[in-house]
């Protein structure tokens, strides 16, 4: 039971460890309130500490000069009444004494102060014995300071002691002196004053200044909120504005009350949100006439196109009626024709993510069965290239996706591939795991340079623009595919070395709002990283996350 107690304890410990924590992180109002706390209290604390020492000394300085008077007064009291004793011997000098030592305390102020007479060590007369005011008191004389007066015979001894008074422990001032009585000799005399005063005054020194120290700190705590608040709520106003704006509410404003800086703030806040409206709404408006501009010529085109296709047909079917140099443009024609109707499909498409109305219709596939048929559709380019494809693909990998979209994507992949391959072999790598399933596709060939991973996804962009096509593509293969693992929140990454070769790999989340984790298909020899850059290499990841330093070689479009 005491165990499961503490453990419970130690849990409710760290939980809130953990939320002071997430509250100092989050918090600029919580940080500074207990900044100023700490400050002011180090500050209460410094300047309470060194007031309360100078208050103690000043008092214990007092009550010395104060005992040290009268110590000496008594102490000249003290030797004339001895002087003037009508007897001497022992037992009147005792009775004496005695009388002396219960009488001299009510003379010290209200301190209730006592005597200690007792027989210096080099005395050779009879003794008196130790005479004090109560039984015990010269344990109260500290033994350092005997020795200092019986090193000293001719000044007073002072030194600070510890008695006993109403049972607790009060400092008191402890005088030493020499005197000599008639026929007793050389005795050493001890002046006691309890600073019974000074403790209760120190003490009500050191509660009010505890008392003032927390006030002040409290009053600093006061001031911090409410100073803070006056500057963090406008930062917090703005916050939620830009969080507003950033969230497509474009007409958010933040408040603007009287002529001070953050006034300023929050009217130059509303000057730049204006600026960005504008903006937004110009590329807005530029960006729907370009996708209009796109979608209309390529529907426009359609037409025409269908008639240029009837009679390219017609003179591709006639070439062999044709002259050697007349066929030959027919069947150049022919060819073109083909890349300008991928052309135009590719800006169809394309034309259709910009205006954000492309849409998934996923459902669980195998990624094998993909991979299957697009190496079964592309044996032949991979013949004619000398390129063997190698699929590896032992266990399923089911994910839900748009079947159509993805083996759009793992075809323009292996086009890519066999296309910079250089006749070496393709690998095709089919994998899943907790949360993802995905491929691969690694050739041999020429890889990819640095600095290049950045356009690898670009439109039209080439690496190398005099290299041959013999794939006639259009360019934006690995566009369109950038666009397809976007719209399944997956990743298309890339990694290459000139000479080395290039991967590329797409990875698919296989529940839908679980984010994946790490790809289960190796991206590069060293492949150290969770969907990011390696060593030994370059590497670009492009996708639902942010791109990643990149890969690269010569690398290539898709087509």
């Amino acid at each position: 039971m005491l165990g499961d107690a503490r453990d419970r304890l130690g849990r409710l410990a760290v939980r809130g460890a953990r939320a002071i924590a997430r509250l100092w992180r989050r918090s600029l109002h919580f940080r500074v309130v207990v900044i100023t706390v700490l400050l002011g209290a180090m500050v209460a604390l410094a300047l309470g500490s060194y007031m309360y020492q100078r208050i103690a000394s000043g008092l214990v300085d007092r009550a010395t000069r104060i005992t040290e008077q009268e110590g000496l007064q008594q102490r000249d009291s003290t030797q004339r009444a001895f002087n003037n004793a009508p007897n001497t011997d022992l037992a009147s000098l005792r009775s004496l004494a005695d009388q002396i030592a219960g009488s001299i305390g009510s003379k010290v102020g209200d301190q209730n102060a006592r005597i200690v007479i007792t027989r210096a060590p080099d005395n050779s007369f009879q003794s008196l014995g130790t005479i004090s005011t109560l039984p015990g008191d010269e344990s109260i004389v500290p033994a350092s300071l005997q020795k200092a007066v019986q090193r000293d015979t001719e000044h007073v001894q002072i030194q600070i002691a510890s008695m006993q008074v109403d049972g607790r422990d009060t400092p008191a001032v402890v005088v030493g002196s020499r005197i000599v009585i008639p026929n007793a000799g050389a005795y050493d005399y001890y002046l006691i004053s309890p600073m019974s005063a000074e403790s209760q005054m120190l003490a009500v020194v050191k509660t009010s200044f505890a008392l003032g120290g927390l006030v002040l700190v409290l009053l600093l705590a006061g001031i911090a909120y409410v100073v803070t608040r006056m500057v963090v709520t406008p930062v917090r106003a703005a916050a939620h504005v830009s969080e507003r704006l950033t969230a497509g509410a474009l007409n958010e404003r933040m408040q603007v009350s009287g002529e001070d800086d953050l006034a300023r703030l929050a009217t130059s806040f509303n000057a730049m949100a204006d600026s960005l409206q504008r903006q937004i709404r110009q590329l807005e408006d530029l960006s729907q006439l370009q996708q209009r501009f796109t979608s209309d010529v390529s529907h426009e085109l359609r037409t025409p196109l269908t008639t240029i296709r009837m009679a390219v047909d017609m003179l591709h079917a006639s070439r062999a009626d044709f002259a050697a140099p007349v066929a030959r443009s027919a069947e150049l024609l022919s060819r073109e024709l083909d890349r300008f109707e991928v052309l135009l499909t590719d800006l169809l498409e394309i034309s259709r993510f910009d205006a954000g109305a492309s849409t998934v219709s996923a459902e669980p596939v195998d990624l094998r069965d993909i991979v299957s048929r697009v190496v079964e559709a592309s044996t032949p380019l991979a013949d004619s290239h000398g390129v063997k494809l190698r699929v590896h693909a032992r266990k399923p990998a089911v994910a839900p996706m748009d079947a159509r979209r993805i083996e759009r994507i793992v075809r323009n992949l292996v086009a890519n591939a066999i296309e910079h391959a250089e006749g070496k072999p393709v690998d095709i790598t089919v994998a899943a795991n907790s949360t993802a399933a995905a491929v691969a596709v690694r050739d041999y060939g020429v890889g990819l340079r640095p600095g290049e991973a950045a356009q690898v996804f670009n439109r039209f962009w080439r690496a190398d623009p005099a290299r041959a096509r013999t794939t006639g593509g259009t360019g934006l293969g690995l566009s369109i595919s950038l666009e397809d693992a976007r719209l399944h929140d997956g990743w298309l990454q890339a990694w290459g070395e000139p000479g080395k070769g290039a991967c590329f790999r797409l990875t698919l989340p296989v529940r839908p709002g679980i984010p994946i984790r790490r790809s289960p298909v190796t991206l590069s020899p060293d492949d150290s990283e969770i969907g990011g850059a390696m060593p030994g290499g370059n590497s670009l990841t492009i996708g639902t996350r942010a791109a990643l330093p990149t890969l690269q070689g010569p690398p290539r479009k898709a087509d």
